[in-house]
């Protein structure tokens, strides 16, 4: 990842994906490089502070791009800018990513970018469980993997498969959760499972969070609960702000419900990342008082966290297009499976009983830190099934991680590949000498040819061609077109002499 190569990242719950993912990121920033966090989902976007792939790459949710689509895309400054600028896209929680969206993200980089290569040059690091749900289909279509996407057999990306375990070793959810991905679960693991059956889920004196595969029984749970505390409500709405459109997509990539009703005693998760205040995305608790309008949750810890108001932005191109503002909250006696993915749970009363698809048990078993906490309400026969599509592929993916493992060195940290980029001092001045001439011939003061830090830039990280000046701040089409050519003669000559 760090030799510039495109890579699908892969791996069971708990092998260390986000950790590897926010370590590269962490690095290639570090080297200079313009890091585009994105994933497939909302929920995702926020364990990683990213983005959605689909705000991010100007897309929305649109199904096709028609020639009006292209021609408004490449018409559209910013988002050739961002584009341009940006040499590393990553894309967490690929397996809910349809491939068709894939495919329309390729298509746009090599538009704005105006480069036929894949996804038009960018280096692009998928991240993901193959394993996990896979995208929702509407009614009668066919399932649209990502991994059948005609982008990914271009991009062909290397394969770093994680093996290593970093959750409870030895326990028994595990080596169940391993032979689900390799289609060898036996009497013994379903044995396993029928002792998990009808426990009482009371965890240290904490109702667990149910998981169940259909939002109507979640909704009616949830409302059950709440009406049977005999306490007065507090209502809180979410506050919205921006354009309406981009205020609709926010709100359906945040997991806080428009309208929240809380009363004392009501089981509650929270929806957000805030280390410095305690909680986490799943993090659970226990409303115990309200300290005037904000409710006070006691944690399975015991620690009691005053719970102030979350705001959710939508941002595109340095400017706040959307923003949502509510509490962190939602009811937690029960949340869908589909909504769970990309959580950890230390318990979890499941309800399998209704699966309807490949992977759903999988990802509600997964989402439980060890056999200790699976209270399981029910289990059908749906519920231990993978998807045939994704074994063969997953033999093909460990046999090629183990092929590229056999072939690499082990990373040397003293050979850190990753330092800053230095200005190239002589280049810089040359480019200033260029620009005083320059501006002397055109009688307008130097900073209208360019600002330093352009010139910085520039000598930081040569650009190649016109293309790549749309990636550098301060450098529009016009004085690309202007001085771009006069630049890049400066720097081809200064390389020569160099060479």
């Amino acid at each position: 990842m760090l030799e510039g190569r495109s890579v699908f990242l892969t791996g069971a719950p708990g092998a260390g994906k986000t950790y590897v993912l926010n370590e590269f990121i962490r690095r290639a920033t570090r080297a200079g490089k313009t890091v585009a966090v994105t994933a497939s989902t909302g929920i995702a976007a926020t364990h990683i502070g990213g983005t959605t792939i689909h705000s991010w790459s100007g897309l929305g949710i649109r199904e096709s791009l028609s020639e009006w689509d292209r021609t408004r895309l490449k018409g559209m400054d910013k988002l050739v800018k961002r584009y341009n600028a940006t040499d590393v896209l990553v894309i967490d929680e690929v397996s809910m990513l349809h491939g068709r969206r894939l495919d329309m993200v390729n298509e746009v980089c090599k538009l704005l970018r105006e480069n036929d290569e894949p996804f038009g040059g960018l280096q692009v690091i998928l991240v993901g469980d193959l394993f996990q749900l896979p995208p929702i289909s509407r009614g009668g279509e066919a399932l649209d993997f990502v991994h059948m996407s005609h982008a990914w057999q271009e991009l062909n990306p290397e394969i770093c498969y994680l093996t290593e375990q970093h959750r409870q070793v030895g326990d028994g959810l595990l080596d169940l959760l391993e032979a689900m991905r390799r289609g060898d679960v036996n009497e013994l693991h379903e044995a396993m499972l029928q002792e998990r059956l009808q426990r009482q889920p009371v965890q240290n004196g904490h109702a667990v969070t149910r998981l169940y595969s259909h939002n109507v029984d979640v909704e009616t749970i949830n409302q059950h609960h709440l009406k049977a505390i005999e306490r007065d409500a507090k209502v809180y709405t979410m506050q919205k702000s921006g354009v309406a459109a981009k205020v609709e997509q926010l709100i359906k990539s945040v997991l806080a419900p428009a309208k929240l009703e809380l009363k004392i005693g009501a089981e509650v998760m929270f929806v957000a990342n805030n280390f410095g205040a305690g909680y986490v995305n799943g993090t659970r608790g226990t409303v115990v008082d309200f300290d005037g309008d904000d409710p006070i949750v006691e944690l399975k810890n015991g620690r009691e966290i005053r719970v102030e108001s979350y705001s959710w932005a939508l941002e595109e191109d340095g400017r706040k297009r959307a923003e949502v503002t509510q509490l962190p909250l939602r009811l937690a006696w029960a949340i869908t499976i589909h909504k769970s993915q990309g959580m950890s749970l230390d318990a979890a009363e499941i309800d399998l009983s209704r699966s309807f698809t490949p992977g759903m048990g999988y990802v509600a078993l997964s989402r439980v830190r060890s056999m200790d906490g699976v209270f399981l309400k029910g289990i059908n026969q749906m519920a231990l099934i993978m998807h045939p599509y994704i074994f063969e592929f997953d033999v093909n993916l460990r046999n090629a991680s183990a092929a590229l493992a056999d072939m690499t060195e082990d990373y040397d940290e003293t050979k850190d590949k990753t330092a800053v980029p230095e200005i190239d001092e002589e280049l810089l001045y040359k480019l200033k000498d260029w620009r005083l001439q320059r501006a002397d011939a055109d009688s307008v003061p130097a900073y209208i040819i360019a600002h330093n830090s352009v010139l910085e830039e520039v000598a930081a990280k040569p650009p190649q061609n016109l293309q790549a000046f749309r990636g550098i701040k301060g450098m529009g089409p016009a004085k690309i077109e202007k001085y771009g050519q006069d630049i890049l003669d400066v720097i081809n000559a200064h390389q020569r002499v160099k060479s």
